[in-house]
This record gives structure tokens, sequence and C-alpha cells, in this order.
């Protein structure tokens, strides 16, 4: 998991630190990446300042360039981010959204998980998460919350498959705990949760989850992840049909109110 401010000034420096030193040697990106155990395109977005070296990154590439002084102090000027560098797009989006609409199929999104709820999603991740990195992952996870109370507010509107609530992620007080979230922001005003019921047989969101987000300058984009990395689609056309498909999505759900029903009951069998 590499964390990183996406395409920052310092990432830029450290790279070219790099392929100065790369250049001057006379190595290629493949000889390079054979050491650090990077793919030649990998150390290409590290020299391009697009992807965050990691530690181990540091350490082979100043062994192998025989350049440990210029490789750790360029290296120490790197802003380090608690987010995946693939992900900094996002969230930079995000936190000044106007409107954020997500599909859910594997755990509650990020913005309404619980302290428990979300520890116990970052502690199933493979390979496992040190303490200190599973703090700063919680930590960046629960920051993004604030959008749910700044003014103006965002619209948020969440699709989740019934499987989703039903599953006791982090055991059955830590599960309840996630319902009883939801069902509190499902009296806000600029909230709307709808549940996707297990009983029907299809709808138009088996491709995946995705979220759909309007930008301050009232502008959408599609973001969607997958393991260990995720993208923002700008393309109008391409969101244009994840536009279409999340209509589609909320018409086939459960409405509101009738989602509250089935998450009381839930969280009441709990």
């Amino acid at each position: 998991m590499q964390d990183g401010v996406e395409g920052s000034s310092s990432m830029k420096m450290f790279g070219a630190v790099v392929r100065a030193l790369r250049a001057a040697q006379g190595s290629t990106r493949e000889q390079l990446g054979v050491h650090v155990g990077y793919s030649a395109s990998q150390v290409a977005m590290v020299e391009r300042g697009e992807r965050m070296p990691s530690p181990r990154f540091v350490a082979k590439s100043a062994e192998f360039l025989n350049a440990q002084v210029a490789i750790e102090a360029a290296a120490g000027h790197l802003e380090r981010s608690p987010h995946p560098s693939w992900f900094g797009e996002y969230v930079d989006l995000e936190a000044e959204a106007v409107s954020v609409w997500t599909f859910n199929t594997h755990v509650v999104h990020g913005l309404v998980q619980t302290e428990a709820y979300a520890r116990a999603v970052l502690g199933e991740y493979c390979p496992m998460l040190d303490d200190e990195e599973l703090a700063r992952l919680l930590e960046a996870r629960l920051a993004r919350q604030k959008l749910l109370t700044r003014m103006p507010a965002v619209s948020l509107a969440l699709v989740i498959e019934e499987w989703v609530l039903r599953r006791p992620m982090g055991g059955p007080a830590v599960a309840k705990g996630q319902l009883e979230r939801l069902l509190e922001l499902s009296e806000m005003r600029n909230v709307s949760i709808q549940v996707m019921p297990m009983r029907y047989e299809g709808h138009a969101g088996l491709d995946g989850p995705f979220t759909l987000l309007e930008t301050k300058e009232r502008r959408w984009v599609t973001y969607v992840e997958g393991q260990s990395y995720g993208f923002v689609i700008d393309d109008p056309n391409e969101v244009g049909n994840f536009q279409q498909r999340y209509g589609m999505i909320r018409t086939q759900a459960l409405t509101p109110s009738d989602s509250v029903k089935v998450i009381e009951q839930m969280a009441g069998e709990l």
C-alpha cells in the first residue's frame, strides 16, 4: 500500500534525483527495478513523481546507485499522506464535494463507518497491517467524515446491498453499532440510505461498487475502486453511463423509509 500526495513537488524532486543518478550510472529502469523489487513501469512512475517510493525502494535504490547520502536527503523531503497515492485525487474531490452518491457491495462506505466498524474492516487487510499503520489509516478514514457535518451540507446518497448489513463485521456489538449509526444518519435531511434486497434475482449494479461525485464546480465524476487501486473517471460519456446505472439502482432498491424498517429489524436481531 503506497501512500503520498499524488504528483507532489517533493515526489517529482525525488524522482528527478533518482533518474539523474541512474542515467549518470548508465543503468536502465529494468536493472534498477530488479534490485528494488519494482517493475520498469513502476520505476518510471517514481521517476516522474507519480508514485510514492516505499521505504524499501529508498533503501535499495540508494544501495544500487551508490548514492545513500543523496537519496536519503531527497527522501527526507517527501510529503507523506495517510491515504494510498491512487486514492489522493478522490479524497481531494470528496472533501469539497457538493454530492456523493455511492453503491456499496462489500462493506459500508468509509464516510459512514463507525470507528469500531472501520477498525474491524482494516483489521482484515491482507497482508496484515501493523498497529501503527492501522491506527494511521483509521484516523485518516474517520477524518474524512467531517464532510457529513460541514456547511454547506453535502448531498449523500447510499445504496447498500443487504448482505453487507447482515455481515456481523467485528462481531454482533460492532455490527449493531454500525446499523444504529446508519439509522441516525437516515434522519438527516441531506442523507438518503437505501437497501438493495437479497431476494432480488438481479439488478443494475451487478458490475460492482462505485461512487458518483459532484464537484464544487458542478461537474460529475465517477470513482471506481478495486483491490489495491482506484481511479477517477471524468469522461462525460462514461460518467453519464454510471449516472444512468445509479438512477436505475436507486429505483430498484427499497425506498428510504422501507430501508429504515429493514435496518431497524436487523439491528433488533443482534
